[in-house]
């Protein structure tokens, strides 16, 4: 239930009171009304609250006062850090740093700085030495790279006074592989401290950490409806497409429904950058939609595409599970999903970018016929009720969108060749599905209770590959183990189709394309591919017959001679293998010396490479 600032119970800086009211939040969230009073009586806190709860402020608001409170005592030096927040990816972090940001104005005598990937090491440590940093927030990654890099930073020291840390969305934390970071990190942090560990999900992992880094924490979660797992504004939908016409359904939706600013997550980075090269082109201008695109292997680019996703008014943004979590952006009407996540938490995180702080926002799942089956296994594993609505699509809508990609394919080889990269690894990702019973590569037949075929309606199908590849605008099907012995009838092939005559719209990269191919014609091997195996050349039948012939009778006189010395008791001598000379051995120890400097970033990569000779 919600409360205002004043009935909470606590006594705020006045600082920090203001900074509250800048906000123009008159009453805190649930998760805040609980978690705040808990934090500042000096209490390990582990609060689950759903996504768009106000998790943010619910340990920015504590954070400050603490720090305010002991200033009282004794004033913060600038090198003096009192407060750590670390999060999982680089927008979140930015995010929150944003959100500090507006409160400091408000607050004196604090000072923050950002730690993130994308930004220069040396640009961290200079910018930390020069202006310190009271409160830090950061990702696991990049703090754990400062605080073990010795020859010219001290983190640890600065550390001795840290007052609390807040892990955000630990879940993540953990899902992406950080909980060895983590667990540094913790290493390196004195004992005598708060801790807040914010979720939107409990997993065992969450809960190991809580065991680990927290001391008897008092447990808080919140939940907007306790029949469900999604905000209580947020109404979810799902379309179950024809198998080649996903793509027709996702554009008839956005048609009938004027979606103003919406999110599509995708499977793969590949996806990303394919489709964003394809939906300026399909979407019809009257929706005056913007189409950006933004997933994990962008570096300094994600933060101009963030802020101008954030400022326009219409647009839509392709994406990867890298926008999933913590991410605040103001008016997002529809999340649209073009696959079920690969896993069921993962589905409440990316709806959780529409409703947020209790706005309205709708959700949409696109479902292919051998997949209807996630709506009751996302009800009954996540709490969250997908309603159905109907396919606006038609098939001369599919067939229409389907060639006129393959035009575009035909007019820009490199579009082409995004294609085909961004149709493997979708395949990939799918075959990875953590739900891998209801989500198949290939058929499956197993044994099972009557419940469970009930409750999952058609399982164990197979994904439609050929349909898929259609639904890419694929010129030709690429040759991959998944698609061998498999029925590709639903893939329209074209005839007479000579992928060599299809050119690269860059004049540059035509050119040299071109000059390989005539070297192709020529010699049979494409310039600079590295053949795997090196064909022999071919030779009679009759010089290969004596050949083996000749090897079995070496081996046939090898036995005899054996056997012979072993019936007479004379001793057999084994082939010794060569050992390492002392020189071989001092050589790979200086190697091994290298690597490491290398890898504690003690050396650059230029001089690693000049002494190993590579350069």
């Amino acid at each position: 239930m919600s409360k205002t600032w004043n009935e909470l119970g606590i006594s705020l800086h006045e600082e920090v009171k203001n900074a509250i009211k800048s906000l123009n939040f008159p009453n805190a969230t649930p998760v805040q009304t609980y978690t705040i009073p808990q934090l500042l009586n000096k209490k390990d806190v582990a609060a689950e609250a759903v996504t768009g709860s106000g998790k943010t402020l619910a340990f920015l608001i504590p954070l400050l006062e603490i720090l305010k409170r002991r200033e009282a005592e004794e004033k913060w030096t600038k090198h003096q850090t009192a407060a750590v927040v670390i999060s999982p990816t680089r927008e979140l972090a930015l995010q929150t740093n944003s959100v500090l940001d507006s409160l400091l104005k408000h607050v004196s005598n604090i000072t923050q700085i950002l730690f993130v990937g994308g930004n220069s090491v040396d640009d961290d440590v200079k910018n930390f030495k020069n202006n310190g940093g009271n409160i830090i927030i950061c990702t696991p990654g990049r703090f754990e790279d400062l605080l073990t890099r010795r020859q010219d930073l001290n983190l640890a020291n600065s550390l001795k006074n840290l007052e609390i840390l807040i892990l955000d969305e630990a879940d993540r934390l953990l899902d992406l592989g950080f909980e060895k970071s983590v667990n540094t990190i913790l290493s390196y942090l004195p004992r005598q401290r708060r801790t807040g560990l914010f979720s939107a999900t409990q997993t065992k992992e969450v809960e190991d950490l809580i065991r680990a880094g927290l001391r008897n924490p008092v447990l808080v979660s919140v939940s907007a409806k306790a029949a469900q797992s999604t905000p209580e504004l947020l109404n979810n939908y799902y379309i179950v497409t024809k198998d080649n016409g996903k793509l027709a359904t996702l554009i008839s939706f956005l048609e009938q429904k004027s979606v103003q600013k919406a999110m599509l997550f995708l499977p793969t980075c590949a996806t990303v950058d394919y489709w964003s090269n394809i939906f300026p082109h399909i979407i019809p201008k009257k929706l005056e939609l913007s189409v950006l695109a933004i997933h994990g292997k962008m570096k300094a680019k994600r933060n101009k595409i963030m802020e101008k996703y954030r400022t326009i008014e219409k647009g839509l943004l392709l994406c990867t599970d890298v926008m999933a979590r913590g991410i605040d952006i103001p008016e997002v009407d529809w999340v649209l999903q073009w696959d079920p996540p690969a896993s069921a938490s993962a589905f409440v995180h990316r709806v959780g970018r529409t409703a947020r702080q209790g706005q309205q926002g709708s959700s949409l799942l696109l479902l292919l016929e051998n997949e209807e089956a996630y709506v009751p296994f996302i009800k009954n594993n996540q709490r969250v009720e997908l309603n159905p609505l109907e396919d606006g699509s038609t098939n001369e809508k599919i067939d229409e969108l389907r060639e006129y990609i393959r035009n575009i394919h035909r007019s820009d080889r490199a579009i082409m060749e995004k294609a085909t990269q961004a149709f493997v690894s979708h395949v990939r990702a799918y075959s990875k599905h953590a739900c891998s019973l209801l989500f198949k590569i290939k058929p499956t037949y197993v044994v099972c209770s009557q419940y469970l075929v009930e409750t999952l309606h058609k399982p164990f199908q197979e994904l439609p590959l050929g349909a898929v590849g259609a639904t890419y605008g694929l010129l030709k099907l690429p040759k991959m183990p998944e698609l061998k012995n498999r029925d590709l009838s639903d893939f329209p092939e074209i005839p007479d189709l000579d992928l060599n005559t299809i050119p690269y719209k860059d004049k540059t990269r035509e050119k040299i394309r071109i000059q390989k191919l005539g070297q192709y014609k020529i010699t049979g091997s494409w310039p600079g591919h590295k053949h795997k195996f090196i064909k022999k050349d071919t030779e009679s039948w009759s010089i290969s017959k004596q050949k083996k012939d000749d090897r079995k009778e070496k081996r046939g006189k090898r036995k005899q001679s054996k056997q012979a010395k072993l019936a007479s008791g004379e001793p057999i001598k084994k082939k010794k293998r060569k050992g390492m000379t002392d020189e071989d051995l001092a050589e790979l120890k200086k190697d091994v010396a290298l690597l490491k400097k290398f890898k504690k970033k003690k050396i650059t990569s230029e001089d690693y490479e000049k002494e190993m000779g590579l350069i």
